[in-house]
């Protein structure tokens, strides 16, 4: 099997994302509106094959590097187990004393958030080591990223347009809102440092 580049691996990853997100706006909602179980189990896991197959590009992503990449996802993936299940088991603490009043889909934020806190710590640990974290051996990283945010602007923008219910369009606004975060704390930590602008 040939090594992916960077480019495939972000032109499949895109599709992948493009995928489950429109999966999650346009099919995953219906889950709750179904009567039949077996139909209600088979709507209600509808995004996970888009993100098995975007896992499935990460490890193998991670499989064919050198050694210094494997280290920096190495890190980055532990950062990100560590931070996760330590807000994990904040929140069922709160949850669990009835501090925080929350119910079975909060959920689905634990794996965006594992994913947000593994890229910038390893485009922390990739700069460190004098990397490049943004490009990749290609390019294109940044592009990618603002194609991700203007597909995302354009379904919100679909959704409100097209009377989606407060649900669907939270949805899509949340989506767009946490990938903004994402890129502009991605591109603040992939900055150079100062000493390193003019080098």
């Amino acid at each position: 099997m040939a090594r992916l580049t960077q480019r495939q691996y972000q032109q499949r990853l895109l599709v992948a994302m493009t995928i489950y997100v429109a999966v999650m706006l346009l099919v995953w909602p219906s889950a709750r509106s179904v009567a039949q179980l077996p139909l209600k189990v088979l709507l209600a896991m509808t995004p996970l094959p888009p993100m098995f197959y975007a896992l499935a590009l990460m490890a193998r992503r991670i499989r064919e590097s050198d050694e210094l990449e494997q280290r920096t996802h190495l890190v980055g993936l532990a950062v990100a187990t560590g931070l996760t299940a330590a807000l994990s088991l904040a929140g069922g603490f709160l949850a669990a004393s009835r501090v925080l009043p929350v119910d079975g889909s909060i959920l689905i934020w634990v794996f965006p958030v594992m994913m947000i806190s593994y890229s910038v710590t390893r485009a922390r640990v990739s700069r460190a080591y004098g990397g490049d974290p943004g490009c990749g051996e290609e390019g294109g990283g940044r592009w990618t990223a603002v194609l991700r945010l203007l597909l995302l602007t354009v379904a919100a923008l679909y959704g409100w347009g097209h009377g989606w219910d407060d649900y669907r369009l939270g949805l899509a606004c949340g989506i767009v809102a946490g990938l903004l975060l994402v890129t502009v704390v991605k591109a603040v930590a992939s900055r150079p440092a100062r000493g390193q602008a003019g080098s």
